[in-house]
């Protein structure tokens, strides 16, 4: 999902860009949306004004807060996430751009501070999250318009809340939209340690599917075994062991599955491919790999495989907020039967900002880093 070349430009994200402009100062017109009175309340962000390799280019910076009006929240951020998503967009490879400078972070979660006259949905106090990406997590406080959030309880973990609105989301959506799956159907999905990989585990044990989860090799694969089976995997194999001549015999006991999840691309993808039954179907969400996705022409024509994408973005733009805000709820419900945690998180104050970003980018990192305001 983050591969992708095409390069869209997020007016929601601009016009969120221009409600918080560097304290240094400010030339046009943009300095009529400034507060007032003489000291203008100051937020500390995470800003880039060039794409580039984030722990280059990333920069903490005192922004002034805008004024807030009729129809605005101010919020105070609580937790926001390091993505993949968030690299590939600060790096200039993602499908969509916010206007530059602009602050990083495309997901988080933010309690209501005060709300605009005209604002009926939130109140001080409320949780909201982003509903859409682009507006900018990684910041202390910030002024948004009422529609670029949605409310979630705030009875649910902060860091279960923090990392809702993008993982779970794509979990749920590629297990619910391409296959009709029912409970004893089976799943085989790559990157399985990933934050979707780990929720679509958990919504799949929830469900009653049985998941096949492919990790790479690494020194410490028994205790990602383990703790992934923790979250309800009922296999957890190596990119090594998928690929064994044996590998026919494990579908003695369990059914072949009909829906393949791929975030890697390359010679992972084929691997899965080789497993799906007969009708089946490979999503791809991601590309962590850097390489193309390869299909045999044999197993097209004689298996009749069908490869689709993935892209939580652009299934927002194909449904209402209110849809959007629904496949919220079921989550959180989820969340508050213990049926889907958060995935393994390392929660870092924001000034710690270059750490997070350096570890985020290293290889078998299971831990997601959590900016903490």
């Amino acid at each position: 999902m983050w591969v992708c070349s095409t390069l869209w430009r997020v007016r929601t994200a601009a016009r969120q860009w221009r409600r918080l402009l560097p304290a240094s100062g400010c030339h046009g017109p943009a300095a009529s949306s400034y507060s007032a009175s003489a000291e203008p309340a100051r937020v500390r962000a995470l800003v880039y004004g060039h794409h580039g390799d984030p722990a280059k280019v990333v920069e903490l910076k005192n922004l002034e807060l805008a004024a807030v009006g009729g129809s605005d929240v101010h919020v105070k951020m609580l937790a926001a996430p390091i993505n993949p998503s968030d690299i590939n967009m600060i790096q200039g490879n993602y499908g969509l751009l916010p206007e530059l400078p602009a602050v990083g972070g495309n997901e988080g979660v933010a309690q209501v501070v005060a709300v605009g006259s005209n604002v009926t949905g939130l109140k001080p106090g409320d949780w909201v999250i982003p509903a859409n990406a682009g507006l900018g997590t990684w910041r202390t406080e910030a002024v948004f318009s009422e529609e670029a959030l949605i409310q979630v309880p705030s009875d649910i973990p902060l860091q279960s809340a923090a990392t809702l609105g993008v993982n779970p989301c794509t979990a749920y959506r590629m297990l619910m939209d391409f296959e009709q799956l029912q409970p004893g159907d089976s799943v085989i999905q790559n990157a399985s340690n990933s934050g979707v990989g780990q929720a679509v585990i958990q919504i799949a044990a929830a469900l009653g599917l049985r998941t096949i989860n492919v990790v790479r090799d690494r020194p410490d694969i028994q205790k990602l075994s383990d703790r992934l089976k923790s979250l309800g995997a009922e296999h957890v194999i190596t990119e090594e062991e998928l690929r064994r001549p044996e590998m026919k015999n494990f579908f003695k006991d369990m059914p072949q599955p009909r829906l393949a999840l791929n975030c890697v691309g390359g010679k992972s993808s084929t691997e899965l491919l080789r497993q799906l039954v007969r009708g089946g179907t490979m999503v791809t969400y991601g590309g962590m790999a850097k390489q193309p996705v390869i299909a045999s022409v044999s197993l097209l024509i004689f298996k009749d495989l069908k490869l689709r994408g993935f892209w939580l973005s652009q299934w927002k733009k194909d449904h209402s907020p209110d849809q959007f805000k629904e496949l919220i709820l079921t989550l959180c419900d989820l969340i508050r039967r213990g049926q889907l945690t958060a995935p393994a998180c390392s929660q870092v104050p924001l000034q710690d900002y270059q750490s997070a970003l350096e570890a985020s980018m290293k290889p078998f990192m299971s831990s997601k880093q959590i900016l903490t305001m």
